[in-house]
């Protein structure tokens, strides 16, 4: 089986417009969450989410006769960060040497995919179709920009995505899922490389959908606090290019981090409730870790989902407990959605490249604004600073409304 590594990553958040300004604020444990300026809040069960601030965006950058939608202008531009070329397009990948992959510099990577996520596409797009319908005629172009493959459609423009190309929506789960599943197509030989990650933007629509649901909390989000009451919304994106380890290196790229293992399940128990035990995330961390073929006493870091919701976060830690056994509580666990908010299809994928960061610069995010320790949440969460620690092998878990689950176990490279 071929080896997956990452070798780039990017990043647009409530923290940052890209992946070192993310990192610098997430470690100085400062947070992404505002009221919303963008739209009326008026009638959400809370008016506070984690809006991209000081965001510009010129279609021309990227060859564009317009602008296309918000959550797809936020993939794009991370996408342009973790391909290390600014623009990226028309131009491929960096040559390979002759032997391995696409080695003609006119042309591009025979073997190139994406797998991208979201949870809600062009939202933004779909509202303003909505009103327009109000006033015709409505311009056709609209259509484009609110279907959930809209994003593969312009990636493919800007860059020859001839490999294996897919669109994932699995709720929060999403983002996760597409680096795992991108990883599990480069090991497979299928492609040599591909671009994972998630996108979403804020939207009154799915803001007022979540609020009827109560996951929004109406005070602010507390992830593994006794008095936590539901979680905080927001947007942007997270992309990563997953390379097969021989072709990074006959290209020049540098490892960043290893894809050691993935998996994904569905609880199939209730929409938004865990099931006892949290019963779901123990076996897919317990598969993923299988994969992977590291033992759970190997385990040094956790990204964990941390949601602040009521039952979530200690069904959560009764899953990590149940996989790692007494081993669970020399394990750092962190929630990073304290500080930047539940990115939604992206949270997954912006989790995971925070997790790759810990792993090299040994260094773990803290789980901001816990303040009161839950008895039900027992376990070392990081609490509200930043601590140094080396680590070799860490996991992101990512969970999600439906019930879907998914695990990523990095290695240190």
């Amino acid at each position: 089986m071929k080896r997956a590594v990452i070798t780039g990553w990017g990043a647009v958040t409530p923290l940052g417009l890209n992946v070192p300004e993310f990192w610098r604020r997430l470690l100085a444990g400062e947070r992404g969450l505002h009221k919303i300026t963008r739209f009326d809040a008026a009638g959400l069960r809370n008016d506070l989410a984690g809006e991209v601030s000081d965001w510009r965006f010129d279609p021309a950058e990227y060859g564009l006769p317009h602008e296309p939608d918000l959550a797809t202008q936020f993939l794009l531009a991370a996408t342009r960060e973790a391909w290390g070329a600014s623009p990226p397009c028309p131009t491929p990948l960096p040559p390979s040497p002759e032997g391995v992959g696409n080695h003609d510099p006119s042309a591009p990577p025979s073997r190139l995919g994406a797998v991208l996520s979201s949870n809600f596409g062009g939202a933004e797009a779909w509202e303003e179709y909505a009103y327009s319908l109000r006033e015709p005629p409505v311009d056709p172009e609209m259509l484009r920009e609110f279907r959930f493959d809209t994003a593969a459609e312009y990636l493919g423009r800007l860059i020859p995505l001839s490999g294996p190309v897919l669109c994932l929506s699995v709720a929060c789960a999403s983002g996760a899922s597409a680096i795992g599943i991108a990883a599990d197509i480069i090991k497979a030989g299928d492609a040599e490389v591909m671009l994972a990650g998630g996108h979403d933007c804020l939207a009154p629509s799915h803001l007022a959908g979540l609020s009827v649901l109560h996951t929004t909390t109406a005070e602010d989000i507390r992830p593994f606090s006794k008095n936590r009451s539901g979680t905080l919304f927001s947007e942007g994106a997270g992309m990563v290019l997953v390379e097969e380890l021989e072709h990074a290196r006959a290209r020049g790229a540098e490892p960043r981090a290893e894809v050691l293992g993935s998996w994904q399940n569905n609880n199939a128990f209730h929409i938004t409730a865990p099931d006892e035990g949290g019963a779901g995330m123990q076996r897919v961390l317990r598969r993923a870790l299988e994969e992977a073929g590291i033992a759970p006493e190997q385990v040094d870091y956790i990204n964990a989902h941390g949601t602040g919701t009521e039952h979530h976060d200690p069904a959560e830690t009764e899953a990590i407990k149940a996989v790692l056994g007494s081993h669970a509580y020399e394990t750092p666990v962190s929630s990073i959605k304290g500080a930047i908010g539940h990115m939604m299809g992206a949270a997954g994928a912006v989790e995971i490249i925070a997790t790759a960061l810990a792993l090299r610069d040994g260094v773990l995010p803290p789980t901001v604004n816990l303040d009161e320790c839950d008895p039900a949440c027992d376990l070392d969460y990081v609490p509200n600073v930043a601590r140094e620690k080396a680590i070799r092998y860490a996991v992101s878990i990512s969970a999600g409304i439906g019930g879907s689950n998914a695990v990523v176990v990095l290695g240190k490279w």
